[in-house]
């Protein structure tokens, strides 16, 4: 009877989710060809009668001034100088900027001048994806916000080419599947990564992992459970992208892990402007009555500049007065949002509280030319994020002649502040009394041995070139646009 009954309840159950499973895919077919008819209701033929390729480029946040942008803006520049019968598309939701505002904020900071001219593809729900909206969940939350972000920006453009450029694996199966595009993504750093596993399993307290889910067994669980299913999700998403590129080894390491695509997935180094900070004559330092220690790096976060302040407030704190020099750090980042500019205000309160607010310079958004100045005139570049992905930062103060410390992992351990040809090219840190003692050991020594460090970092950043980044990029797009 039992039996019977069961039979009664699966056959039906069975043949529904089989109905229900047919329907998804007859509808999921006409979306495809309906975006397939609308494609080319949207497109025109160029001058030559044949319709240009349209490759895209989903960057939301194409108007800020990280490394992100600067991969963005010198790979639409690359393929603009390789292929004439291309058109590039960029997906953004700086809808305070017209186009033409923000190609020359590319020019102004990144000395990135585009060959043709860019279509721009304005989002109006850009919103979807803001950290801020999704207290909790806030990795699931604005994956699924950049999938409705995503078909907004299918809807309103059909490309040939869809290149995810900041980050947003979920929208690749989007324009995959129903958009009929190939795709590709350039990945600067994994949503989630097995070093963020590790922190929810290691009870660990960071800025990503509150310290009541660390004091509770349950939430740690759950959160990591959670974590998990995350990370096959966007294993998942991820797989289906055509080509992979990753900015580093340690990311690498991570996507390759995740998303199991080794036959696509290739190492492209974020193009560093090393010409421009090469430039800057190198010479033993002659004025000894002042040094500047200077951080290039986005307010965000995870670039812990809490750390830094602390530091160098240790640092201030045990230097004998009358003895030594004195010394300024300068902070230099941009701000995107105002969530960036109140971290910039707490960090302005904690200069404050630990007595070092006359020592400390913040100074944001600024043109290149004035970045360049500073580290001309720096000693050290100072670095703290803990994982960094590259270190594009890192990599410009070793090219302007800094002496550079960097956290101790990340791109900036395996990639970039290694020994060259035997020689040292940096230095790296842990934590607070590590960054502090370093920063002591570098100031003592004498200008001549910083010297040497300073041209061995040189000499070693020739392979984060612009040249170096156009020719492992168009390697890699290459099966694109064939």
């Amino acid at each position: 009877a039992c039996f019977r009954l069961l039979c009664s309840l699966l056959i039906p159950a069975l043949f529904l989710s089989g109905i229900l499973c047919i329907c998804l895919v007859v509808l999921l077919w006409a979306i495809r060809l309906w975006i397939q008819q609308r494609k080319k209701q949207l497109s025109s033929a160029g001058r030559d009668g044949k319709r240009p390729l349209l490759v895209a480029f989903f960057h939301p946040y194409c108007n800020a001034g990280g490394g992100g942008e600067r991969v963005l803006w010198c790979a639409i520049r690359t393929l603009q100088k390789k292929y004439r019968n291309v058109t590039c598309v960029v997906y953004t939701g700086d809808r305070d900027a017209t186009g033409e505002e923000i190609v020359e904020g590319a020019f102004r900071r990144f000395n990135i001048k585009l060959i043709h001219p860019v279509k721009f593809v304005f989002l109006e729900k850009r919103y979807l994806v803001e950290a801020s909206l999704y207290p909790h969940f806030t990795l699931l939350g604005q994956s699924l916000g950049s999938v409705f972000l995503g078909w907004e920006a299918l809807l309103k453009c059909v490309p040939d080419i869809y290149i995810d450029s900041m980050g947003y694996a979920f929208t690749l199966p989007l324009f995959k599947y129903l958009g009929g595009c190939r795709v590709g993504c350039y990945v600067h750093y994994p949503t989630i990564s097995t070093d963020m596993l590790s922190v929810v399993r290691n009870q660990d307290t960071r800025f990503n992992n509150a310290a009541f889910i660390t004091n509770s067994p349950f939430f740690s669980k759950f959160k990591l459970v959670y974590y998990y299913f995350f990370a096959f999700m966007y294993g998942l998403v991820g797989s289906c992208s055509d080509v992979i590129m990753v900015n580093s080894s340690w990311t690498l390491n991570h996507i390759l892990s995740l998303w199991r695509a080794g036959a696509c997935t290739s190492v492209v180094y974020p193009p560093c402007d090393v010409q421009t900070f090469l430039d800057i004559p190198l010479e033993v330092e002659k004025s000894t009555s002042e040094y500047s220690i200077v951080s290039v790096s986005q307010f965000r976060p995870e670039k812990d500049h809490p750390l830094q302040i602390r530091a160098f407030a240790k640092l201030l704190k045990e230097k004998r007065v009358g003895q030594e020099p004195s010394l300024k750090l300068i902070l230099i980042g941009g701000c995107r949002n105002q969530q960036d500019e109140e971290r910039v205000n707490k960090l302005k309160r904690l200069c404050e509280e630990l007595g070092v607010d006359n020592d400390v310079m913040f100074r944001i958004n600024i043109p290149f030319e004035e970045l360049k100045r500073h580290l001309a005139e720096a000693t050290i570049g100072l670095h703290t994020m803990w994982n960094e992905h590259f270190g594009i930062g890192v990599v410009e103060c070793m090219a302007a002649g800094t002496v550079i410390l960097a956290h101790n992992s990340g791109g900036p351990k395996l990639d970039i502040v290694v020994p060259f040809e035997g020689h040292v090219t940096g230095f790296l840190a842990d934590d607070e009394d590590d960054y502090a003692e370093t920063m002591a050991y570098i100031l003592s020594l004498s200008p001549e041995k910083r010297l040497e460090i300073r041209e061995n970092a040189r000499r070693s950043v020739h392979r984060f070139s612009n040249q170096h980044f156009e020719d492992t990029f168009l390697l890699s797009v290459e099966p694109l646009f064939k």
